[in-house]
């Protein structure tokens, strides 16, 4: 349970219309199955003590004993176990039948759970049996004891910060006005289903939808257990189509008509960040009872997924629709301003590589949707000591192919004059000696837009402009950044996903080339005529760095976390020191560098995730990163 991690379980057991003495023993077996994978939320089908289809019997008292005793055992089954464990039987109060979930723990029924929405409609008789449950707990005597019975009732599990569990059964999620609705309003991170849901052509994945979409409107775990092989085949067919959601999307599901048990672990610490960053999110205590569960803190074991490059999909279907997308947003953004300037020509430094071959592929996408010639974007080449022929050929070549206006500017001789003016010494290769290149090439872009009554197409990404690798007033700076939303393991996906649909194999063989090649701002000499400078051996391998950026904007993960999910994920591409070794940079760069996203120009958010100050990321310049410190030198 560290990290915010609890895992729940849905199971279906088989069983006997009727026959509560078997299905006790199958609950139980279930129970040894999932005590034995640490599950902490555990959830039985509607009615399973004595099964949804008994139609009629319910009314018999030797059935409702059987049910009764039947519960009894299975909470003298739970003692000495945590887990919160929700099972279903039909119950007497006050002369009438309630179709109830009983909450089990440790020996002890924490509350009875009546099912609010009772369908009486097609197949379905409920209201022959049932009443609907009041909502506002009330005690009800069972066994001796007064135990809690209604609705509007919580499950504060101590182990986990804010980890608050309900129930709703069956039909009360179909309903209009759910009863899951309000749980989540009064603070309920997990929902749990006791359902039997019957199958019919095309209701699994109407069932599966809702269970999703339910889970993303109300930002909660949701854990639907359904009835399955052993109910009644009389008129109707139960297939234990199980469950568990989070947050719209699911993280496991079971395969039909096989009784599965399945598991997962839901990340309540996601949820609670999801809903602290929606200020729409609101919360309406009233009339609920919150009833204290102590559980021990324990490590959840993850067998959830987490893709290892998180801004990219792994299925190639929409990863290219992801890319189309983007590309749509780039231009549309870049269109938008043209048309509010009343520019007509645009000035796209080039180097051959990756980031500047985006940022032109966009230019040329917003000139054809405005209807301007692709004459009028000035690509500029800018060879200076580092350059290497094949940048330099691939830029040149880009830029012809897709029929744009090469210049080239060589830099060599003013940088050197630079360096003369401010007294560098051109053999010393440190900052000043890079940074002077990219501050020039800045001012050669400026210039030619201002001569040709242009714009300054910028070309850093979002992966760059986390950690601050850029030269401030240099690279840094432009007229509209169309890459700025746009992480750089993503980049590399945009060009080719470009390249694989261009239709023009010149063009396609450029693009390809420049993803082979190192990615690199070449800016110190080349050796032996190859690119002497990578920069992910300077500031780590962009798929950590991506990695990390998304769990810690998105989901405001702690570094211990982090490092946890990236071990989890890229462990086998990495050794644990080197994950540590570039969490530690990336944290000091991205508290550092600040300053430099706090001025950065106008751009596209194209995700989630986003860096600008005017939009999704206000953070001052000078914050402190001492905790964040301190938590990284305890791993």
């Amino acid at each position: 349970m560290k990290h915010g991690y609890v895992k729940a379980a849905a199971l279906t057991p088989g069983i006997r219309v009727a026959d509560t003495v078997y299905n006790t023993e199958q609950i139980k077996k279930g129970l040894d199955e999932a005590f034995a994978e640490a599950a902490k939320i555990i959830v039985f089908p509607e009615l399973c003590i004595t099964g949804y289809t008994c139609q009629d019997l319910v009314f018999q008292e030797t059935l409702l004993k059987g049910a009764t005793e039947g519960l009894k055992e299975i909470r003298e089954y739970t003692r000495g176990r945590d887990a919160l464990v929700f099972v279903g039987l039909p119950l007497e109060k006050s002369g009438k039948l309630f179709n109830v979930a009983a909450v089990l723990q440790n020996g002890k029924i924490l509350a009875f759970i009546p099912k609010e929405t009772i369908p009486n409609y097609g197949e379905f008789y409920e209201a022959r049996y049932f009443v609907a449950g009041n909502a506002e707990a009330e005690n009800f005597m069972f066994d001796g004891e007064e135990i809690p019975f209604g609705t509007h009732i919580l499950f504060c599990v101590d182990a986990v910060d804010g980890l608050q569990v309900a129930c709703e059964i069956c039909e009360d999620v179909w309903a209009a006005e759910t009863p899951s609705t309000s749980h989540a309003m009064a603070g309920a991170t997990v929902i749990v289903n006791l359902s039997a849901s019957n199958e019919t052509v095309g209701k699994d994945a109407y069932r599966e939808e809702l269970i999703k979409s339910t889970s993303a409107r109300l930002i909660s775990g949701y854990v639907y257990s359904s009835a399955g092989e052993g109910e009644s085949t009389q008129d109707l067919v139960f297939n234990g189509h199980n469950i568990i959601a989070e947050n719209g999307a699911i993280l496991s599901r079971a395969r039909r008509f096989e009784n599965e048990s399945i598991y997962g672990e839901i990340d309540v610490q996601r949820l609670r960040h999801e809903r602290r960053r929606m200020n729409t999110f609101l919360r309406n205590k009233e009339g609920y009872l919150y009833l204290p569960v102590h559980m021990e803190k324990t490590d959840t074991v993850l067998t959830r997924r987490y893709d290892s490059m998180p801004f990219v999909p792994s299925d190639e279907a929409k990863r290219n629709h992801r890319c189309d997308e983007i590309l749509s947003i780039q231009s549309f953004g870049l269109k938008k301003r043209y048309q509010h300037i009343g520019c007509k020509t645009a000035v796209v430094g080039i180097s051959g590589g990756l980031d500047s071959t985006l940022a032109l592929l966009v230019t040329v996408r917003t000139f054809d949707m405005l209807g301007l010639p692709r004459e009028n974007i000035h690509s500029v080449t800018m060879p200076c000591f580092g350059t290497t022929d094949r940048t330099y050929d691939n830029a040149c070549r880009l830029a012809r192919t897709l029929g744009t206006t090469l210049s080239e500017v060589n830099i060599r001789e003013a940088v050197s004059l630079h360096f003369r003016d401010i007294g560098q010494d051109s053999d010393v290769h440190d900052v000043t000696f890079e940074n002077s290149q990219a501050r020039e090439r800045t001012q050669v872009l400026m210039d030619i837009a201002n001569r040709t009554g242009g714009l300054v197409i910028g070309t850093g990404d979002m992966s760059e402009l986390a950690l601050g690798w850029a030269t401030y007033n240099g690279d840094h700076m432009s007229m509209y950044g169309v890459n700025a939303g746009v992480p750089k393991t993503l980049v590399r996906h945009l060009v080719k996903y470009y390249a694989d649909t261009c239709g023009q194999e010149e063009l396609r063989e450029i693009l390809l080339d420049v993803l082979d090649t190192p990615v690199s701002p070449e800016l110190l000499p080349p050796v032996d005529g190859k690119i002497s400078q990578k920069t992910e051996d300077l500031v780590g391998p962009y798929e950590l760095h991506d990695f990390f950026l998304y769990y810690m904007l998105r989901w405001g993960f702690s570094p211990g976390k982090i490092y946890r999910l990236a071990l989890y994920a890229l462990g086998r591409q990495y050794s644990r020191e080197v994950i540590l070794k570039w969490l530690k940079v990336f944290y000091r760069r991205f508290f550092s560098q600040q300053f430099k996203r706090s001025c950065v120009p106008d751009g596209p958010k194209v995700g989630t995730v986003a860096l600008s100050p005017r939009g999704d990321w206000r953070m001052p310049s000078d914050a402190s990163w001492t905790l964040w410190q301190a938590e990284l030198e305890k791993m």
